[in-house]
């Protein structure tokens, strides 16, 4: 039997069957981390609570349960929070399962004033210090991206002016990024869930990140928020390719999990795998049913869009 459709097969019977799995401890789905292989073509990355009802509340379960279905990576936009106790004990899980740490977000991100864009000294030596706590906790769980969203817009400047404040404190941090190999991902948000966010097209981060000239300040593209803002996504990425490091993921309407919405997902991923991208796809959606028969509804869904 073909493994992919083997793998789709056993998932429902579980289903059926009400498995549960709280990682290692825990009954696993037969045909999925029983073979404890990689079914899927490129590095998705589910957060805590996604595959709760499965693997129960505790982090390291939910972590070994990602790793039992395939997936390959995880990412925690609220790991720098977490006790050090606990980021190091996920960091060993992690290693110990072979997947690599996604994105994890890097400082206090300011929703409803200016921050970076404002220019003044007191946002700039904050965020400057949050990003230098940022590289111990990236040290701690073997991360290589962190998100950094410039804030909201200065209505009281020019565009102009804002951009250059911008680049220059992006410029401060990829010095302190650069001596240790690190990479902040600028993630441009969409004007209906964030109306006022100064970064929210895909030209203008790689605008940003052409002026700030670093390895180490690179896009994070999220399909989701491309999709409501300006869409052409596939040509897009095309355009922007040289300073994406990082792609997220939800459907729309809904911010889902891939074939709930609009977006051709399959066509997206395949385009990304063609063009040889090796780095995380954070799966920063919901579920769109309850309890684990939506968890196992996520897990297919991601098999029917890596299946290309």
């Amino acid at each position: 039997m073909e493994r992919r459709s083997f793998i789709k097969k056993t998932v429902v019977a579980a289903s059926v069957a009400g498995l549960g799995v709280t990682g290692i401890k825990g009954m696993e789905i037969p045909g999925l981390g029983s073979e404890n292989l990689n079914p899927f073509k490129l590095k998705y990355a589910p957060h805590l609570g996604m595959f709760k009802h499965h693997a129960g509340k505790d982090e390291i379960d939910q972590i070994n349960f990602m790793a039992d279905q395939g997936f390959v990576a995880f990412e925690d936009n609220g790991m720098k929070k977490k006790p050090v106790e606990l980021q190091e004990k996920m960091a060993q899980t992690m290693l110990k399962r072979n997947m690599t740490m996604g994105v994890f977000v890097a400082h206090k991100i300011y929703w409803k004033e200016p921050s970076l864009t404002s220019g003044k000294e007191s946002f700039r030596s904050e965020f400057l210090q949050q990003i230098k706590e940022s590289v111990e906790v990236a040290k701690r769980v073997n991360a290589k991206w962190m998100t950094v969203v410039p804030g909201f817009v200065d209505l009281k400047q020019d565009i102009g002016y804002q951009t250059a404040n911008v680049v220059e404190s992006l410029k401060y941090a990829s010095e302190i990024l650069e001596k240790h190999n690190l990479i902040m991902v600028l993630e441009p948000l969409n004007f209906f869930n964030h109306p006022g966010a100064f970064l929210n097209k895909i030209p203008q981060a790689y605008q940003i990140c052409k002026a700030v000239d670093s390895a180490s300040c690179k896009i994070l593209f999220d399909v989701y928020h491309q999709q409501i803002h300006e869409g052409n996504i596939i040509p897009n990425i095309d355009k922007a390719w040289n300073e994406i490091a990082y792609f997220q993921m939800g459907d729309n309407p809904g911010r889902k999990e891939p074939t709930t919405g609009e977006i051709n997902y399959k066509n997206i991923f395949k385009h990304i795998h063609s063009k040889g991208f090796d780095g995380v796809l954070g799966m920063e959606h919901g579920n769109s049913l309850e309890g684990k028969e939506g968890e196992l509804a996520v897990i297919k869904a991601y098999q029917e869009v890596d299946n290309f």
